[in-house]
């Protein structure tokens, strides 16, 4: 059974940059209830390296269907679905442990690679746009003037309770 919906969800700098060394650059707990908040109870699909970068004490992603996306057929990850094509990941079949998945909601969370080849197949983005300039050595698709795409909702600027860091919320859909 396909998604019913496929979107994406990342958290980036103000210049793109959404990872460093494996890692995220900074820590926005506001933006990481949002990531909860707006992945609830779908299916996360993700890329070998972004499970690997997880904590342990957070795979699998809890009340979600965790899927992950790698070229190695001989990988395993205890507590998700392993698939080696994009579209199986996205529409629930072709799982390791051959479940057809429930379809759906499906959100992509990672890594850059996997949003590359997602972007042409997602109708929405849910963003968190951190107000710093920090290095990295993976960027988020640019949707700003992108063809296609549209903001439907651009947050007002918030600051973060732990350190004051600004940061917004935006929404981007597929036109028609």
């Amino acid at each position: 059974m396909a998604a019913d919906r496929v979107g994406m969800v990342w958290a980036r700098s103000t210049a793109g940059v959404i990872g460093a060394d494996g890692g995220m650059p900074w820590h926005v707990p506001e933006d990481l209830a949002h990531f909860r908040q707006v992945t609830g109870d779908a299916t996360v699909v993700m890329g070998r390296r972004t499970w690997e970068s997880l904590p342990s004490r957070f795979r699998p992603l809890p009340g979600r269907r965790n899927v992950v996306l790698t070229r190695d057929p001989s990988w395993r990850a205890d507590g998700a679905e392993v698939v080696h094509d994009l579209r199986a990941a996205l529409d629930g079949s072709g799982g390791s442990d051959g479940s057809d998945g429930p379809g759906g909601s499906v959100w992509v969370i990672g890594g850059g690679q996997v949003y590359a080849a997602a972007l042409d197949l997602a109708d929405r983005v849910s963003e968190t746009v951190i107000d710093l300039d920090v290095p990295g050595d993976t960027v988020a698709p640019s949707l700003d003037g992108a063809a296609g795409w549209s903001l439907v909702d651009e947050g007002s600027w918030q600051e973060s309770r732990v350190d004051g860091t600004r940061f917004r919320f935006l929404e981007w859909r597929r036109r028609a």
